[in-house]
């Protein structure tokens, strides 16, 4: 990104989701100065930039702190959303974008730029467009000049519309599928929207106004999904729409296919029934299209599946938290509030480095799985999914780093002190809130030990009854796991290679 012809100070809200992860190093490649609104800190821990933005601590909904972090700012970047986050989130989303608009405006903000969707003319929008119009009203109306930029399908190695397409079209050579398949739909490489977001940082503040932005080729989905098949290098897929699908039906069967839980695989079902096609190409006139024109379907499902299978994937669809997801603190915290707790405590010393045994810590799941009954956490993944929840499949974003706030298969890393603490914390469907932590250091006798802990919070009765349904179990899955743990830390000694035995 060429540097900007006079440095803005930006800020930037949804810096740990799919698109603000990315915009932040394009803004500062381009000479702007960052500032990145987080209600936790601490989840942009590890992120190559952070040294270079300063971050302001704040809910997007509280107005004060909004206020205090919008001050000095030329430019607010408005990437927040309430995706699958119940019934509400039509409510949640306009409440959230008052706020940033009215404290814009009361700190003088230049501009506000936001990311929303194509709407269709003469359609009933789904709720999520519907809401996603409302957003853009509401800043449209905040009395800033505004930008908004209304895409369709995203396209980029981590983004939950290229999870979808790439799930359903490399797990079902025949598939029985809605009528949604048949809509037409302009996708844009992830690329190019972070290109347009950039560039309209910059305009003239009488620019006031939405713009489509959209990449070369239109399709229906059902084309998306052979178009993958050939790029990808698969067989041609058998596609056979029927009119019964639900977007209920449709999400759940979505949900069981893909990592994409049905919360979240709703609302976008239900907005590909719309036909999203761009009406007009605007913004070429303020930010021209690249040389070599915009990336087609073909090139952009290219480059994210080479990025997948290079384990370059830097920000992903499950670095925002799953709606719903417990935020209570951990027991150890000084603030928890107390109540039945409990605890299985499992403790063996190694031969192994504590290097050694720290990297087989933090390649755990994922592909390596578990170290423990792969059987049976794939069982329990799969009843996970069958009640809406995230299961397995959700995997890691890097096979042998992680990060605080990354989504490892049903857990998401809560705490992470290199080479000596993992603490994970359960987003799977549970009657109270778990976590799991491996501690690494050295035992009194000089050799290595690993502490595990799991850790249970039941609510009400039915916790209760789960914790002493599954506690039998504990000896053979906690038990297991930690033996195989150490196990792998000795043998990744031996061969300086991280061993994939997931045998119990």
């Amino acid at each position: 990104m060429a540097p900007a012809e006079r440095a803005l100070t930006c800020l930037v809200t949804g810096a740990t989701g799919y698109v603000g992860g990315r915009l932040v190093p394009e803004l500062l490649a381009a000479g702007h100065r960052v500032r990145v609104l987080t209600r936790s800190p601490r989840k942009l821990r590890g992120r190559p930039w952070i040294g270079r933005v300063e971050v302001a601590e704040a809910d997007a909904a509280d107005a004060a702190a909004v206020a205090r972090a919008c001050e000095g700012v030329d430019v607010v970047y408005y990437l927040v959303h309430s995706l699958g986050s119940g019934p509400e989130f039509e409510a949640t989303e306009r409440r959230t974008a008052e706020v940033v608009a009215d404290a814009s405006r009361e700190a003088g903000v230049g501009r506000l730029v936001f990311l929303g969707g194509l709407e269709p003319e003469d359609e009933e929008l789904s709720p999520h467009l519907r809401s996603r119009t409302e957003v853009a009203r509401v800043l449209l109306d905040s009395g800033v000049p505004t930008v908004v930029l209304r895409a369709a399908v995203v396209l980029g190695s981590g983004s939950v519309s290229f999870e979808m397409l790439r799930y359903l079209t490399e797990r079902l050579p025949v598939m029985v599928t809605p009528r949604w398949v048949r809509s037409r739909i302009q996708p844009i490489a992830i690329r190019d929207v972070l290109r347009y977001l950039v560039g309209v940082a910059t305009l003239p503040p009488d620019v006031h106004r939405c713009f489509d932005i959209g990449g070369p080729d239109v399709m229906d989905y059902a084309t998306m999904m052979q178009r993958y098949a050939e790029v990808t290098g698969l067989p041609r897929r058998r596609i056979l729409p029927v009119p019964v699908f639900t977007p209920s039906l449709s999400s759940h069967w979505v949900g069981v296919i893909t990592p994409v839980p049905a919360a979240i695989a709703r609302p976008l079902v239900e907005s590909l029934r719309n036909t999203v096609v761009c009406e007009e190409h605007d913004i070429a006139q303020y930010v021209p299209d690249p040389p070599e024109g915009l990336l087609g379907f073909d090139e952009a499902v290219r480059l994210a599946v080479l990025r997948v299978r290079n384990n370059a994937v830097d920000t992903r669809w499950t670095g925002a938290s799953v709606p719903g997801a417990p935020s209570d603190p951990l027991p150890s915290d000084p603030d928890w509030a107390g109540g039945s707790l409990y605890l299985d405590e499992r403790t063996r010393e190694t031969d192994a480095t504590p290097d050694a045994l720290w990297r087989v810590v933090e390649g755990i799941g994922g592909e390596t799985g578990w170290y423990s009954f792969p059987l049976a956490w794939e069982v329990r993944g799969w009843l996970d999914r069958a009640v809406g929840g995230v299961g397995l499949r959700r995997g890691r974003r890097d096979p042998s780093d992680l990060l605080v706030g990354d989504a490892l298969d049903w857990w998401r890393v809560e705490e992470l002190d290199e080479g000596r603490l993992l603490r994970l914390r359960a987003e799977m469907r549970l009657p109270g809130l778990a976590w799991l932590e491996f501690h690494v250091e050295r035992a009194d006798s000089g050799r290595t030990r690993l502490r595990q802990k799991a850790t249970f919070h039941p609510l009400g009765l039915l916790g209760q009854l789960y914790w002493w349904s599954v506690s039998p179990f504990h000896g053979i899955v906690f038990g297991s796991m930690i033996r195989n743990i150490t196990r792998a830390a000795e043998a990744l000694g031996e061969r300086g290679t991280q061993p994939r035995d997931r045998a119990a």
